[in-house]
């Protein structure tokens, strides 16, 4: 069952604007800590940082719903180890600016989670704060450990010859950063990765790379979509199978092309523009349908996800398991891994308090948040249809944010 939010914002959208105080930004290339600097504009900036944060409404002000700040306390738990070791991204906070707050969340009482927030924890809201909000599922579908009649889609380990090397007509200048993926070709030159087209028709088979098959390509394309799923057996076993990794070819977003082509309505209409709406084109124009999935030519690979942190969630970017309606995607350049963050949207399901523990290839920017709502099918309904605006504000340890907002 999954819980309902009860958080509400002291006050609207207008009224939580109008509490905001805006104080300058950390300059380019001076680093947190290093004093007021002039902010970047939101076009050029690369990390919150550099755009700058404002103060918000106190943490006590934003009435934090018991059941909602307990779940998102448990989450923020499974983070703090990541928090006080890695360096952040987005320039906002250090390491150590997390431990009193990390020593603290393990024992302090479930029941009365909103004033840990309270205690430990100032707002910010970076840049503006007008906040873009979607959603992402764990789909739960028809699969096999072994292929049967019915279930003929395989779902691919990682490929051994799947390897990051330079094409040779990349000057050694120009070799910074991680190589691209791809392949080498019987003579020994990278080529690029098999793409969508080429692995459905064939390119891995016979190659004992089958981790499991499914029963339906459709739905196995939007399990490939969210990057994480679980396979419900004949027999009534689940498997739950993660992202292990991805072909090297740029995602394309099939909505976007069913928008830019007239394909998709608006509203509750027909083929409107939500993950049901795109799966229903597809099904009806089956042909249409397939060819316009091989143009996302992404592939993602799978594994088998077991143990205890299996019975919680798929894990996130930080490698612990994402909650439903606890865990929220965001660009780590732009949001502290590991900070909670509450947003007051125009979709009420989604307002609350999330933990950012996660992020995504179309996750990217300022205050771009993708909402995680768990398996299921209420999950699956409201994560397909979820497009929601509004505001955001970010909560930052203490020690870090008497830094910035000195």
């Amino acid at each position: 069952m999954y819980r309902t939010r009860h958080i509400a914002a002291l006050a609207g959208l207008a009224l939580l604007a109008a509490c905001i105080n805006v104080i300058p930004g950390v300059g380019p290339g001076t680093g947190p800590g290093a004093g007021p600097g002039v902010p970047v504009p939101a076009a050029t900036a690369t990390t919150a940082a550099e755009l700058g944060v404002t103060r918000a409404a106190a943490p006590a002000q934003l009435a934090l719903g018991q059941a909602d700040a307990a779940a998102a306390l448990e989450a923020f738990a499974g983070s703090c180890r990541f928090a006080t070791t890695r360096a952040d991204a987005s320039g906002l906070t250090r390491p150590e600016d997390w431990a009193d707050v990390c020593s603290a969340a393990p024992s302090w009482p479930r029941g009365d989670a909103p004033r840990f927030f309270a205690t430990h924890f100032e707002s910010v809201a970076v840049g503006g704060g007008t906040a873009f909000a979607t959603g992402y599922f764990e789909p739960e579908i028809l699969g096999s450990r072994t292929r049967r009649p019915g279930y003929d889609v395989p779902v691919y380990r990682m490929p051994p010859d799947l390897v990051r090397v330079w094409p040779e007509e990349t000057p050694q200048s120009e070799r910074t950063g991680q190589a691209p993926l791809g392949r080498l070709d019987a003579r020994g030159r990278r080529v690029p990765y098999y793409t969508r087209a080429e692995i459905e028709d064939g390119a891995l088979a016979g190659r004992g790379l089958e981790l499991a098959y499914v029963a339906d390509k459709v739905e196995f394309f939007f399990l490939q979509v969210q990057g994480s799923g679980r396979l419900i057996t004949p027999e009534g076993e689940v498997v739950r199978i993660g992202y292990a990794g991805q072909n090297g070819h740029a995602y394309t977003g099939i909505g976007g092309l069913m928008r830019q082509r007239g394909l998709l309505g608006t509203g509750q209409g027909q083929y409107a523009g939500s993950m049901q709406g795109i799966m229903q084109y597809i099904r009806e124009n089956p042909r249409d349908g397939n060819s316009l999935m091989r143009e996302n030519a992404s592939w993602v690979f799978f594994t088998e996800l077991t143990g205890p942190n299996a019975a919680i969630g798929p894990l996130g970017s930080l490698g612990v398991p994402v909650r439903g309606e606890s865990s929220v995607a965001v660009d780590p350049k732009f949001v502290p891994y590991g900070a909670p963050v509450f947003l007051n949207l125009d979709r009420a399901e989604a307002n609350g308090l999330w933990i950012a523990q996660d992020t995504g290839g179309a996750i990217r920017g300022a205050n771009r948040f993708d909402t995680f709502w768990g398996a299921g099918t209420r999950a699956r309904e409201v994560a397909g249809g979820m497009s929601a605006r509004g505001t955001a504000i970010v909560l930052l340890p203490k020690p870090a944010a008497a830094r910035l907002l000195r």
